[in-house]
């Protein structure tokens, strides 16, 4: 029987947060199938697990989750298909038109029973209920398979072993606890593939591997005799986040249990806006899981957002209000109306004795909008000035300039969903493996898929050349000529008849193009009159050019500290005014 679940109707909670088991297919296409006696429809292309998890009926799965590509490996999510011979993993076999799908026999019980216990006889002899296998998918799929005893133990002697038997057993790994935020036990390992693949597909850091064969076969990171500290693992957690059996477990979650209850929060660290799941018992943080339903992170996450959140409980955290007379004074903890009414009595005094003007606000970057705007208020309507500003400004007042002047306003003109869209992505004086490593692992995932790069930075930043990625084109210009370039780009796509001139007439001010036109046509602003200067290769630029202008959807990615000046904003109107040219901001994957 299948279960009707709508989100935020009933109860229910506003998003689903169900694990689908393969990715969602675009299609225009769709099929209709019948799934233990429902007709289900869905686009072309979409497995068996996820049409019958979208209609409610749930297959039994340890090696699939809808973040990643099927794999097909447990064998645990076997369906019967009329007219197909044998029982198909239901990951691994797209929906048919008329196809009819039973997911509940006899048969297949006695088949998912059988594979469990051959996963559950090579688990340590504590079992389903080891320290490390606190709330896993293996113990919850032996539950839902009706797993009650296991009949399989390895003969005497040794010969076959299992791989938790430490004594005499070539086969026992000790656990890893090098890597200070989660441990790695092989012996909980079942060899599903979905933490190396987790690190391929998600992250992109390709520092796990399975080694071996058979009964051999282990999850290992990095080359042979490296342990999870000296391999290329960035602690990204994702791994640790798919793992189905705890053989990689948060040694909080080791330490303190399981949480009790989650809070959805966003990450403090850089401006990505990741959000997590802030799972805790009663006020104690146990771990941070990226919520699959944040719109910049998808479910991902980098180390800080991850694991770095012990500034929550440290003993330096101030949780109290506190005031002195002067800087001389030990600090006091008091009341918030002490507080309150001290901080308002002073800061009317100081403009008592030096003016309306004396008192100013200034708020952080990683402050939220609404924090900002309160500040603002406070300054304005309450102290009778404009004396307020934000440090974002430092960063972003060309950039908000140049935008408004091209565009009308200084926001973004895409999400970092369009992303998935892009096919030719430039990366202008940024470093995302660095500074926005959650993007920056999204942008490799596409670039993988065929998307290509150009990169225009003096730096040979890691998206130059890292596993599977490579720049199409990395101009390594001077310092300071980032706007040279970008005009000398525009001076190909106008000469050339690159630019989109329906797109310009429809969306943009013709005569004023036309100006813009005849300025980057001007000889002294092609490509080999610039070498000189910007030290970029004519060749290479014009190649380049090309590609932005004729490579499909056009994706920019730039550093805002490299905007702070008035240059800047030149930098901002050149690039916009290129991308205007050739069409680039109208459709997904552009901006």
């Amino acid at each position: 029987m299948k279960d009707f679940v709508i989100p935020g109707h009933d109860g229910a909670p506003a998003f689903d947060d169900r694990d689908l088991g393969t990715p969602a297919r675009r299609s225009n296409r769709t099929v209709t199938l019948t799934i233990d006696g429902f007709a289900v429809t869905v686009p072309e292309g979409t497995s068996v697990m996820r049409a019958a998890a979208l209609a409610g009926i749930e297959i039994p799965k340890l090696c699939a989750t809808d973040s990643l590509e099927a794999w097909g490996s447990c064998r645990l999510c076997l369906v019967e298909i009329e007219g197909r011979r044998g029982t198909p993993a239901s990951c691994t076999t797209p929906v048919a038109e008329g196809m009819v799908v039973h997911t509940q026999t006899d048969t297949l019980r006695r088949l998912r029973r059988g594979v469990m216990e051959l996963y559950a006889s090579d688990q340590p002899q504590q079992g389903l209920a080891g320290p490390m296998n606190r709330g896993t998918p293996l113990q919850r799929m032996a539950a839902v398979v009706g797993l009650n005893a296991v009949r399989y133990k390895a003969p005497e002697g040794g010969r076959m072993a299992s791989h938790a038997e430490p004594a005499d057993n070539p086969r026992f790994r000790p656990v890893d606890a090098s890597n200070p935020y989660f441990a790695y036990d092989p012996a909980q390992c079942i060899v599903c593939n979905l933490c190396v693949r987790a690190c391929d597909e998600i992250q992109g850091t390709f520092a796990l591997t399975i080694e071996g064969r058979g009964f051999e076969s282990r999850m290992r990171p990095g080359m042979a005799g490296e342990d999870y500290l000296s391999s290329d693992c960035v602690s990204c957690g994702a791994c640790v986040q798919v793992c189905p059996t705890g053989s990689l477990m948060e040694k909080s979650v080791i330490e303190l249990g399981l949480p009790t209850r989650s809070v959805v929060t966003t990450c403090a660290y850089c401006g990505v806006g990741c959000q997590f799941e802030a799972e805790a018992q009663g006020d104690t943080v146990v771990r941070m899981v990226p919520w699959k339903h944040g719109k910049a992170n998808r479910g991902h996450s980098c180390v800080k957002g991850r694991f770095a959140w012990g500034y929550a409980t440290h003993r330096d955290r101030i949780l109290e209000p506190m005031i002195r007379e002067s800087i001389d004074e030990p600090w006091r903890v008091v009341g918030w109306d002490e507080a309150i009414t001290f901080a308002a009595t002073r800061l009317r005094a100081i403009q008592a004795r030096h003016g309306r003007h004396s008192i100013g606000g200034i708020t952080s970057s990683r402050c939220t909008n609404e924090e900002t705007y309160l500040v603002q208020k406070l300054i304005r309507s309450v102290f009778g000035n404009n004396n307020t500003d934000t440090c974002a400004r430092v960063c972003h007042s060309p950039t908000g300039y140049g935008l408004r002047q091209t565009f009308g306003t200084s926001a973004g003109t895409q999400d970092f969903d369009s992303v998935e869209h892009t096919d030719v992505a430039v990366i202008i004086g940024a470093n995302p493996t660095d500074g926005h490593p959650v993007f920056a692992s999204r942008l490799k995932r596409r670039l993988r898929q065929g998307a290509r790069l150009i990169v225009i930075d003096p730096r040979r930043i890691d998206l130059v050349r890292s596993p599977h990625v490579e720049a199409a084109y990395h101009l390594a210009l001077r310092p300071g000529t980032n706007v040279a370039v970008l005009t000398a780009m525009a001076h190909v796509i106008v000469t050339e008849g690159l630019h989109d001139e329906r797109f310009i007439r429809e969306r943009c001010d013709w005569e004023e193009f036309q100006h813009y036109a005849e300025f980057v046509s001007d000889p002294r602003h092609s490509p080999e009159a610039t070498e000189a200067l910007t030290g970029v290769p004519a060749a290479d630029l014009r190649a380049a050019a090309r590609l932005y202008a004729t490579g499909g959807n056009g994706g920019d990615l730039l550093r805002p500290r490299r905007d702070r000046t008035f240059p800047g904003i030149d930098h901002r109107h050149g690039h916009r005014q290129s991308g205007h040219a050739d069409g680039q901001y109208r459709r997904p994957g552009w901006g």
